[in-house]
């Protein structure tokens, strides 16, 4: 299970596999100069409502990870977070699509922006 820290007061738990599509997301909006909204439900031990932040250039984020691993990536699910990153509702999770047969998962370091 990772962690997002925004701003150093808000801590959400994501696991691992899902912060690092959206460090993915995040960091290539925040490299082009573009703000946005992020909201995520809360989970039920803090109150079960949803959270939102606002992303942009300087505002300090902290991913970490505790899995000494770096997930694969699917780009599809890197498509369908950033379509959601730049509509006017900015980003949110959506569940990660399926893979097409075809497709293979890639590795964050392969991805460029």
């Amino acid at each position: 299970m990772g962690k997002l820290i925004y701003e150093g007061t808000v801590k959400v738990d994501f696991d691992d596999r899902t912060l690092a599509h959206l460090q993915l997301v995040i960091g290539t909006k925040l490299r082009r100069g573009e703000p946005f909204h992020f909201t995520w439900k809360d989970d039920a031990s803090i109150g079960d409502g949803r959270t939102t932040v606002w992303i942009h250039p300087r505002c300090s984020l902290v991913y970490k990870f505790y899995g000494s691993r770096t997930p694969r990536l699917n780009p599809a699910w890197i498509d369908a977070l950033a379509y959601t990153a730049n509509s006017p509702a900015g980003l949110y999770l959506v569940p990660e699509p399926a893979q097409p047969a075809h497709a293979e998962m890639v590795d964050e370091r392969d991805i460029v922006s």
